[in-house]
């Protein structure tokens, strides 16, 4: 079998349907992705130990807000915030830098039964853009705040504010500097090396009232220029929750717009009654590639089935359940524990 088929037949199996477990039992269930485009050769034990430990965090802190019978939306908030406070994802702490060598921060939140929404884009001093997100759409009468107006309207909501070089990190300084530098030698502008660093950071909840939510937050394309904005703050690209399903996307955000990905993984759930993995398959691992697009999602419906399509050598990802026990992952040949749930090629 060719390599292409061989690895599209692999991923398509990581997001074959879950135990039927989940729909008899759908209460309190969280599922979070920390990016794809993971690159295996480059991370190292330390990073993966640290990521796994984060990423492990993160789902329990979510996941105690719905044990205390909070809504999706607190468990949602919750775990992104454990990982934008990580260095590891680029999101808040870790960030990329634009070509300008600047950190741009992008977030978006959503309520499924409401359809209340709530975006950031193109902030600089939000230490947590989830939160800043979640005040747009609690706070104010809009869905969406960019730049100055979002941070001005952040600090009258009191959400807390830091210099811009809270952000930086060394490896994602060493990032842009090795890039720029092969950008030099190059005759046009490439960004084959900033597509390596997907790394977005997500999370869709299901509570015990029935209710989802997602959210997404991100720090865009590494080397971006002129203020570009990605999927993750726009309601129906990178991010979506209604009654039925709730996604959150991670990938090359240009062909997530120009797809409307997350919402369209929603529509064939709701229009054809796809499972999460046949939705998330059509949409995310053969739409977007046809498209010339890469990248992964999490998907979760209301009956508490989640899936994980993704096309690229792995995506930081992970659920918790009525176990209580987080279950990560990062590569795509990775079988996740518990529940007799595989992620890399469930028996059938």
């Amino acid at each position: 079998m060719p390599r292409k088929l061989a690895l599209s037949a692999l991923l398509f199996a990581a997001t074959l349907p879950f135990s039927a477990k989940a729909a008899e039992n759908p209460k309190a269930v969280l599922v979070i992705h920390g990016g794809a485009g993971v690159i295996k050769r480059t991370m190292s034990a330390q990073d993966e130990a640290e990521i796994r430990a984060a990423m492990s965090t993160a789902l329990t802190r979510g996941y105690q807000q719905l044990q205390q019978g909070k809504p999706a939306l607190d468990a949602v908030t919750a775990a992104i915030t454990v990982l934008e406070d990580s260095p590891h994802f680029n999101a808040g702490k870790g960030a990329v830098f634009t070509h300008d060598g600047k950190n741009e921060l992008d977030s978006s939140i959503m309520e499924g039964k409401t359809r209340r929404a709530g975006a950031v884009a193109g902030v600089h001093h939000i230490r947590n853009p989830i939160l800043a997100a979640r005040a747009v759409m609690e706070k104010s009468s809009h869905v969406m705040l960019v730049g100055d107006g979002a941070e001005a309207f952040a600090k009258e909501q009191g959400i807390t504010l830091v210099d811009p070089s809270y952000f930086k990190t060394e490896k994602r300084w060493k990032q842009l500097q090795k890039t720029l530098n092969e950008e030099k030698r190059k005759t046009a502008f490439t960004d084959v090396e900033a597509r390596k660093h997907f790394g977005t950071v997500g999370a869709v909840a299901l509570d015990a009232a029935g209710g989802l939510a997602a959210g997404t937050s991100t720090g865009g394309m590494m080397n971006k220029r002129w203020g570009r904005v990605g999927d993750s703050p726009i309601i129906g690209a990178g991010t979506w929750a209604d009654e039925r399903c709730g996604v959150s996307g991670t990938g090359w955000g240009e062909y997530y717009i120009r797809t409307h990905a997350a919402s369209a993984v929603c529509e064939r759930m709701k229009y054809l009654n796809e499972h999460p993995a046949q939705a998330g398959q059509a949409v995310i691992n053969e739409e977007i590639p046809r498209l010339g697009g890469d990248g992964g999602a999490i998907v979760l419906s209301a009956t508490g089935e989640f899936a994980f399509p993704f096309n690229t050598d792995g995506m930081f990802r992970g659920w918790i359940g009525a176990d209580g026990i987080p279950h990560v992952a990062i590569f795509a040949d990775e079988i996740m524990t518990g529940d007799q749930r595989s992620d890399a090629g469930q028996k059938r």
